[in-house]
């Protein structure tokens, strides 16, 4: 039998065209729509931004895009991981994942700043609690005479020769319970001139935790966040805690140093309401311990002859800092 090949015109061609170019775009539209978007800026990218934002539009609106997607997804199996570690609805690990288990992240580790977000609107302050060991002397008094004709009240509990590595002589973590109880509307705390003391073994027959390893830089932060979490009363106050400035003394400075890297670790979860306040930065900065400083064009003696508290002057420039960082958050 003699059989012609058929002979397909132009108009043939261009309808089946148009043809495929519907099941392209009711099948693949937002694919096409992804893979525009992930282009280079340019003209290229304008040019097919033209055809694959109306695609992508007509594919959503049609369920074809979901059911290619099903359809064809043996040609790309995943991988059979089995059953443990994997994220549940919340972003955290599915229960029972183990030793590899971690604490969910919460909301409050972000900063509206971070988020690109408009700041949150201010409050009033009304009560400020100053506390600490020597180092918030004489940094509270300074805070409550600049902020006294503003009708806030001030809160002064320095507890001189504590500290959060020494809880012999007072715990920290039930004296923020106490101090946290006055409902204070904002918390600025300055310690850590007694730091360095070792931490009670992990468990029963271990050595004690010597300072400065991480295991002691961990323990430390581990109380330290304790505390902000008590100050911070789920968000109702906002926290300023204070680096410390390196000392003279360089046995001193590595205390000082574990310290401020600790705190800055234990605030991690609590960024939208508790503030590390880098003093280290201001009056060491580079690391390198100086006595004086220039302050209003003047060379000012700003630490102590102990080489590890501020004097009146360097107590200035903190509290400068603690109300830059207040004003940012309350009216007063």
């Amino acid at each position: 039998m003699d059989v012609r090949a058929r002979r397909f015109r132009a108009r043939d061609g261009i309808l089946a065209l148009l043809i495929a170019l519907v099941i392209v775009v009711v099948c693949a539209g937002p694919s096409i729509r992804d893979s525009a978007n992930e282009m280079d800026a340019g003209w290229q990218r304008d040019l097919v931004m033209v055809f694959a934002k109306p695609a992508g539009a007509i594919g959503d609106a049609l369920p074809f895009a979901g059911w290619v997607h099903h359809v064809t997804g043996w040609l790309s199996p995943d991988e059979d991981l089995g059953g443990a570690g994997g994220f549940v609805a919340s972003g955290a690990p599915a229960a029972g994942a183990g030793a590899n288990a971690v604490a969910p992240v919460g909301p409050d580790a972000f900063t509206r700043a971070q988020l690109g977000l408009p700041p949150a609107p201010k409050r009033p302050l009304h009560t400020l609690l100053v506390t600490g060991d020597s180092m918030s002397m004489p940094l509270d008094a300074v805070l409550a005479r600049r902020l006294a004709s503003d009708g806030v009240k001030t809160l002064r509990e320095s507890h001189i020769g504590t500290g959060i590595s020494k809880s012999d002589l007072l715990d920290w973590g039930k004296l923020a319970t106490k101090q946290a109880a006055e409902d204070p509307d904002a918390v600025v705390v300055f310690i850590g001139a007694n730091e360095g003391f070792p931490f009670p073994p992990a468990r029963k027959g271990a050595k004690p935790i010597e300072c400065c390893g991480a295991d002691w830089a961990a323990v430390y932060a581990s109380r330290a966040r304790q505390m902000m979490n008590t100050y911070r009363r789920n968000g109702a106050t906002r926290v300023y805690w204070l680096a410390l400035p390196l000392p003279r003394d360089p046995a001193r400075q590595k205390i000082a140093r574990t310290v401020n890297a600790a705190v800055a670790v234990a605030a991690e979860p609590y960024r939208s309401q508790v503030h590390v306040l880098d003093l280290a930065d201001l009056f060491t900065p580079g690391g390198r311990y100086r006595v004086s400083m220039e302050v209003d064009g003047r060379e000012t003696v700003v630490r102590e002859p102990d080489g590890v508290h501020l004097n009146d002057a360097g107590s200035q420039l903190a509290a400068d800092a603690v109300q830059r960082a207040l004003d940012a958050d309350f009216t007063t």
